[in-house]
């Protein structure tokens, strides 16, 4: 109990600034992976402050995994934060689970829990497809046979494959795109499936207020 309260601590402490240097770590990827030409310098700073943001985030994973007194289920039921180590251009979902420290959020009624669900579900949908298309731009970009060569074409191609529309004009040739155009397409059926259960218990609960209103 004292090992959790000392990790709830710090993350309590560290938590407004995660979520200040998440927003500098996306900026900073994105300026470096949208603008072409950048002087070297610029270049350099850039991968400065993505490396030593990432470096951060490592070692507040790394902490807070030996401050848990259960580190197996620690380990377990933060996939999310070992993700955003691994590749750190997902760190902005982090932000998502800031959500449940909203009073609204913390109440369990049906309405505050779908608010929550559609929140959550809108604010992954952009991060999501900005991210994907940031990465697949990072690792199309100058490949031979690539026709994804500005963030434009990288914005359009994911927003036509999480829709399952596919219309084929723009797509990955690189071995890590295509493997990014696959993760896109397994969160498309995980949005559709959410916003699906989500307007179905909509339903059902406006049904049954009006039977028992009858």
């Amino acid at each position: 109990m004292v090992a959790d309260d000392r990790r709830r601590h710090w993350e309590s402490t560290t938590s407004i600034p995660l979520v200040t240097l998440s927003l500098v770590f996306i900026a900073a990827y994105s300026v470096r992976v949208i603008a072409v030409g950048l002087p070297r310098g610029a270049e350099v700073t850039l991968n400065v402050v993505i490396a030593a943001i990432w470096a951060v985030f490592a070692a507040d994973y790394l902490v807070r995994l030996a401050l848990a007194a259960d580190k197996g289920l620690y380990f377990r039921t933060t996939l999310l934060d070992l993700l955003s180590v691994l590749v750190p251009v997902f760190r902005p979902f982090l932000l998502l689970s800031r959500l449940k420290d909203i009073p609204y959020f913390r109440r369990h009624s049906g309405s505050s829990v779908r608010l929550r669900l559609v929140i959550h579900a809108a604010l992954f949908v952009v991060l999501f497809v900005y991210s994907i298309s940031l990465a697949v731009l990072a690792a199309e970009r100058g490949a031979s046979g690539a026709n994804i060569e500005n963030f434009g074409d990288a914005i359009w191609w994911a927003c036509v494959t999480i829709a399952t529309v596919g219309y084929g004009d723009v797509y990955p040739v690189t071995g890590l795109g295509r493997v990014l155009a696959v993760v896109l397409m397994f969160g498309g059926i995980a949005i559709v499936g959410v916003a699906t259960a989500t307007i179905v218990s909509y339903l059902n609960e406006r049904i049954g207020h009006q039977r028992r209103g009858e």
